[in-house]
């Protein structure tokens, strides 16, 4: 037994939203099923690139994190993130590894533009490792996904504002010598002491 319902709880079909361990996703339908003798209420959620339909509990939606997409300032913030200089603790790779997959799964935007930013790697830079690309490459999906949608653009294009933000670094317009890395780190330093 299913019925359809048109709005609950601000979320309606064919509204765009972020569910934190899949990305952005839509909204297809909210239904009424009875399951075990309970009768639940669920919004259908597609997420096309994924070729998966998740049903998630309307009790459920705070806990898990889904959310509707950012606004543009919320975008803007985001890309500003990524124009920062990288913050990588000294701590084992498994650590921040699980830091990092915290931080994806969080769902937030300006934690997710973190990722990217601390992982990212131009081509003057040292190869990353396996685990280390994974977790890039999963990060920038979910930013170009919800840049795309936010701005209604294609993923190429979203990519390109991501990418323009990425290339105003610090580190990214100099050298990658050890006295450029000094220098940027007393820059930083100045910076947060004013």
């Amino acid at each position: 037994m299913s019925t359809k319902k048109t709005q609950r709880d601000g979320f309606r079909p064919g509204e765009s939203i972020v569910y934190p361990a899949h990305g952005v996703g839509q909204v297809v339908a909210i239904e009424e099923q009875e399951i075990a003798g309970f009768k639940l209420e669920l919004f259908v959620v597609n997420f096309a690139k994924e070729k998966m339909t998740l049903r998630v509990p309307v009790a459920k939606v705070a806990s898990v994190g889904m959310r509707k997409l950012s606004d543009a300032e919320g975008i803007a913030k985001a890309l500003e993130v990524l124009t920062g200089r990288a913050r990588i603790k000294r701590t084992m790779w498994s650590r921040r590894a699980q830091e990092y997959e915290a931080k994806i799964n969080s769902g937030d935007i300006i934690a997710v533009a973190e990722v990217v930013r601390d992982l990212y790697r131009s081509e003057a830079q040292p190869e990353q490792s396996y685990s280390e690309r994974q977790l890039f490459e999963t990060a920038l999906a979910r930013l170009v996904d919800e840049v795309a949608a936010v701005d209604g653009s294609t993923d190429t294009e979203a990519m390109k504002r991501i990418e323009t933000s990425l290339a105003k670094g610090p580190r990214r317009t100099r050298g990658t010598d050890a006295s450029t890395d000094a220098e940027a780190d007393n820059d930083d330093s100045s910076e947060e002491a004013a």
